[in-house]
């Protein structure tokens, strides 16, 4: 059972972990890969209503999803764009990143060989990978106004689509710690985390939601 305490601790972490950017017209959209095809509907979306004139998936496999997507989570992006309407000319793949540094490091190559001149990037990933995308690409790439975004939907919408509500918990607590210690590793820019937010992460992990911690102290 998910007590009341950790279903309220749980929604501050999903409303801190969006950044609540209005989508605007940008350069470029980059969606980062994942299990979600959500991801590419969204970056499909925005592409549609002029928000960005060239789409770049990014993403290899992983073990969540090697199944499910065995040519590679970028490459099942592009060929969802396609098959809603996106010209195939519209769209980039970069099949090789593991992680989101990588997608940002490797999705910026792609852009750089191809000749694409890029002032601002429509940054697109699940809803609650949305602070974790836009701190680590303000590190990785300097100088380039990002814009957040992800699927509009509400925490129980979420775990609804998810069908395991302690595995979102997990999901959140884990991408909540990342924005805690990887500023000091170098791998994202610093962002405040407000004390309410960090009492919940605490709390969370004291009742067991863990299963996405990387091994340190929380």
């Amino acid at each position: 059972m998910i007590s009341t305490q950790a279903w309220a601790d749980a929604r501050r972490l999903w409303d801190y972990h969006q950044m609540g950017h209005t989508p605007r017209p940008c350069s470029v959209a980059i969606g980062l890969g994942s299990h979600d095809l959500g991801v590419a509907d969204t970056a499909v979306d925005l592409y549609k209503h002029g928000m960005a004139p060239l789409l770049v998936f990014t993403g290899a496999t992983s073990p969540t999803t090697q199944e499910r997507m065995p040519r590679g989570e970028a490459v099942h992006y592009r060929e969802r764009a396609v098959e809603l309407g996106v010209p195939s000319s519209a769209v980039l793949v970069e099949p090789n990143a593991r992680n989101t540094g990588d997608n940002i490091k490797f999705s910026r190559a792609v852009l750089e060989e191809a000749g694409v001149q890029v002032t601002s990037v429509l940054l697109i990933s699940k809803p609650y990978e949305e602070r974790r995308a836009y701190a680590t690409a303000c590190k990785l790439w300097p100088g380039i106004e990002f814009v957040s975004a992800s699927t509009p939907m509400t925490f129980d919408e979420y775990v609804d689509s998810i069908q395991d509500a302690h595995l979102v918990i997990d999901m959140l607590v884990g991408a909540l710690q990342r924005l805690l210690i990887y500023p000091e590793q170098g791998f994202m820019i610093s962002q405040p985390v407000p004390d309410d937010v960090r009492e919940a992460y605490e709390r969370l992990c004291r009742q067991g939601f863990t299963s996405r911690l990387l091994a340190t102290k929380p």
